[in-house]
């Protein structure tokens, strides 16, 4: 075997070892991989150093250097977040759709495993942890290929990690970080069609669509985020202002971010200056249609093409619409399926806005930041799935699982 042909190989066999672990065991292991990030801190720090200086050595993004970036509170939220993971319920065994046919046979469906699970990803380490712990609740081992950006901190992070797998007498493959990033090598790990179950990628839409092309294996796809917030003309001004300044402004380089604001023309009169004088505090760059650029200062027109884009930066892309239905024409031409929000006190304009839009996730009255596993009750989220097979929005647990059928009979033949 290759190196890569030997990596998938370890991993699928520990994942017939992870498979079998009672929930109890998997509990106690997040819970001890949880304080051993906690006490291992110093050392994770180190490691994100070198990445940090990487990064701004050759120039990256901010945010790619956002994403990057490791300080107590985010290694306290990946300690979170694999306790959270613990505690949540064990869906491995449990049995769905009981029944007895005519012919006596006894039919259920029972909850297993993927198998192993392989994360490729750019300048994310805390994706280490959180698909380490998903994986390891739902039965999984685990591939995590991060680019040359993350790749000390990410070998920092499952060092410890495998570490608690070695007191715990597991395998240490149940969570495998490739150190080398030579794309050669994700070729060929893309070829594993016989270890592995799962292709998980989370960046670029350059590297999604490089793994899509080459994979071998079904894959997710993420291709970008394009979040809109609606602001219809029954919504509370003062509402949508929080849900815009939130959306946009706590957090510009990651997926869930607004890229795109949708102002009803009604209110237009009234809303824009509010949303002007914001923005303009907040150092929000706007591109703004014909209909709304006369509300801004120093703002860039934008014609109706250029809609769609992912600023993941202080860039918002404005535009007044007609009426609901324009709202939803646009969101349904520059969305990219992944979390899209209304504001509006119409109940009834909400339930249609959520049953007409087309994305994973549709809000009403909540920011989009809370398209997120940890945020929607999945205790942490090993990607976001914008198409609609196997899965569809953030991916927790459930996700990296499917049915396998059991029958039970008493000889019978079938004639």
């Amino acid at each position: 075997m290759n190196t890569i042909t030997n990596i998938a190989y370890s991993a699928a066999q520990a994942a017939k070892v992870m498979a079998i672990q009672s929930n109890e065991t998997k509990t106690k292991l997040l819970t001890d991989m949880a304080d051993a990030l906690r006490a291992n801190k110093s050392d994770i720090f180190q490691a994100n150093s070198l990445d940090i200086n990487f990064a701004k050595t050759n120039g990256l993004s901010e945010a790619m250097l956002d994403r990057l970036q490791l300080n107590d509170q985010r290694i306290e939220d990946m300690a979170i977040g694999l306790e959270t993971v613990a505690q949540l319920p064990d869906v491995v065994g449990s049995i769905n759709g009981q029944k007895v046919m005519p012919n006596g046979l006894e039919i259920s469906k029972m909850r297993v495993p993927l198998g192993v699970i392989c994360m490729i990803f750019e300048a994310r380490p805390n994706v280490t942890a959180d698909a380490a712990g998903l994986c390891i609740k739902s039965g999984n081992a685990v591939i995590l290929r991060g680019g040359k950006e993350a790749l000390n901190s990410s070998l920092a992070i499952a060092k410890v990690l495998q570490q608690v797998l070695i007191d715990y007498q597991l395998p240490k493959e149940i969570i495998t970080v490739i150190a080398d990033p030579d794309r050669g090598l994700m070729k060929q790990l893309l070829t594993q069609k016989k270890y592995l179950n799962l292709v998980i990628p989370r960046g670029g839409e350059g590297l999604i669509n490089f793994v899509s092309e080459n994979s071998q294996i079904p894959v997710i796809q993420h291709y970008k985020g394009v979040c809109h917030l609606y602001v219809d003309k029954a919504a509370d001004l003062e509402k949508a202002l929080k849900l815009l300044s939130n959306g946009k402004t706590q957090r510009t380089g990651v997926c869930n971010a607004l890229e795109g604001l949708l102002v009803h023309k009604d209110i237009s009169e009234e809303f824009m200056p509010m949303v002007a004088k914001h923005l303009q505090e907040k150092g929000v760059q706007v591109n703004a249609c014909a209909a709304s650029e006369p509300y801004f200062d120093n703002s860039k027109p934008i014609a109706l093409e250029d809609f769609g884009a992912e600023y993941l930066s202080l860039e918002i892309a404005i535009r007044a619409v007609d009426d609901f239905a324009q709202a939803v024409e646009h969101i349904d031409q520059f969305g990219s399926n992944h979390t899209e929000v209304i504001c509006t006190e119409d109940q009834q304009t909400a339930s249609k806005f959520q049953q007409l839009v087309d994305a994973s996730v549709v809000m009403v009255n909540a920011s989009s930041r809370f398209s997120d596993g940890s945020q929607l009750g999945l205790g942490a989220e090993i990607g976001i799935a914008t198409t609609k097979l196997h899965a569809y929005g953030p991916m927790g647990i459930e996700s990296l699982t499917t049915e396998k059928y059991l029958v039970n009979g008493a000889g019978q033949v079938r004639s």
